[in-house]
C-alpha cells in the first residue's frame, strides 16, 4: 500500500473532505479508501489525525426508512434504562457511570430513604 499524502491542518486541497464534512453535504464515503490525512500538531500526545476522502467518489446518504427510525428509537430507549433498578432515567445513562444517578450514589438518593 502506498503512503497517504499528509497535509497540515486547514491546508488540504479542494476535493477532499472528512466524514463530518461529507455528512454536512449529504454525502458518505461509500466504501472508498482513505485518500489522504490531515495532521494537527500537538505538544504532548503527538499529532491529531483526521482522514480525508475524495468528494467526487462520495455517494449520497441513504434515506432513513420507517424501520430504521424504529430501530434507532428502540436503541436510544434502551440506553435510558438503568440496568440496576430497571427504570427509565429520563436521559442517556453515561457509560462511565453504568447506572442512573440515584443508583450510582445511593447515600444521597431519595430511593434509599
Amino acid at each position: 500500500m502506498a503512503a497517504l499524502p499528509v497535509y497540515r491542518w486547514r491546508l488540504a486541497p479542494d476535493g477532499y473532505a472528512t466524514r463530518r464534512q461529507l455528512r454536512a453535504r449529504g454525502l458518505r464515503p461509500g466504501g472508498q479508501e482513505v485518500a489522504a490525512q490531515l495532521e494537527r500538531p500537538r505538544r504532548r500526545r503527538g499529532p491529531l489525525v483526521a482522514y480525508l476522502y475524495r468528494v467526487d467518489l462520495a455517494k449520497p446518504v441513504r434515506p432513513m426508512t420507517p424501520a430504521r427510525w424504529a430501530a434507532l428509537a428502540k436503541a436510544n430507549r434502551a440506553r435510558r434504562i438503568c440496568p440496576q433498578c430497571r427504570t427509565d432515567a429520563g436521559y442517556v445513562i453515561p457509560a462511565a457511570l453504568g447506572t442512573c444517578g440515584p443508583c450510582a450514589s445511593p447515600s444521597t438518593s431519595p430511593r434509599s430513604a
